[in-house]
């Protein structure tokens, strides 16, 4: 993958649009619509560099919302896939998603393009990403199973992957509207801690455990019931990923 390919995700000018874009503008847009309050920001102080941020995904909201009121440590860099073939068929819808999500190009239907390959490159170098892993919009408010390519990146570079469960964005504007509901609905954000792979750790059982955290804090729209298990034993932390699936 060439670096002209990836140059403008490292651009000071490009990350100072975006910054006006997306907290400013967006935030303002987003806050006057609904009523938006993020939990957890904890759990990811001091994380640089490379990670994967993933999320349940049910409203047109659920991006805006992230990169408006997600702590700027993670939105700085932060950039996000959409459809190439839909979004960067001409300069104008290309520049919109490029400055308010800092988006990238992928190729739906499996076709291979020079867009290809384009995720590890961002992630080499330096760029984290936002995948949303159920692959497309819930149409009933309930979450689906996570496609493994978040937990497949996570697990091939060894990079953290952040759960972030998005509560209320579905009830504040469902997939068939294009403008949230009146009367400000509130929409929450729940950050967990960052998971890595385990030693020997499959590709099947890492994204299990990875949806299974977003799917206990959309559940229990908390993250203090969930428990940080990643420097323990592996059979306890099964059971301890247990016992969080089951509160």
């Amino acid at each position: 993958m060439s670096t002209k390919q990836t140059a403008r995700y490292h651009a000071a000018w490009h990350r100072a649009v975006r910054f006006v874009c997306q907290r400013v503008l967006l935030k303002a847009l987003i806050g006057a619509e609904v009523s938006v309050t993020v939990e957890g920001e904890r759990n990811v102080e001091g994380l640089q560099g490379q990670f994967i941020v993933v999320a349940n995904h049910s409203s047109h909201l659920d991006a805006a919302t992230m990169f408006s009121f997600l702590p700027t440590s993670l939105t700085r860099n932060l950039a996000t896939a959409t459809a190439g073939d839909y979004f960067y068929n001409n300069p104008l819808k290309s520049n919109f998603v490029g400055f308010f999500f800092n988006s990238y190009p992928v190729d739906r239907g499996g076709r291979k393009s020079k867009n290809a390959g384009l995720s590890v490159s961002l992630l080499r170098s330096g760029v984290p990403l936002l995948i949303f892993p159920e692959g497309t919009r819930q149409k009933d408010g309930k979450m689906k199973s996570f496609k493994p390519g978040a937990a497949a990146l996570g697990r091939a570079l060894r990079v953290p992957v952040v759960p972030v469960a998005v509560v209320g964005a579905y009830e504040a504007m469902p997939k068939g509207r294009n403008w949230p509901k009146p009367g400000r609905p509130p929409v929450k954000l729940l950050i967990g801690k960052p998971l890595r792979v385990r030693a020997g750790e499959s590709l099947a059982d890492f994204n299990s455990r990875v949806e299974n955290r977003v799917r206990a804090m959309y559940t229990t729209q908390s993250t203090t019931v969930l428990i940080h298990d990643e420097d323990r034993p592996r059979s306890r932390g099964r059971h301890l990923d247990a016992q969080e699936d089951a509160s």
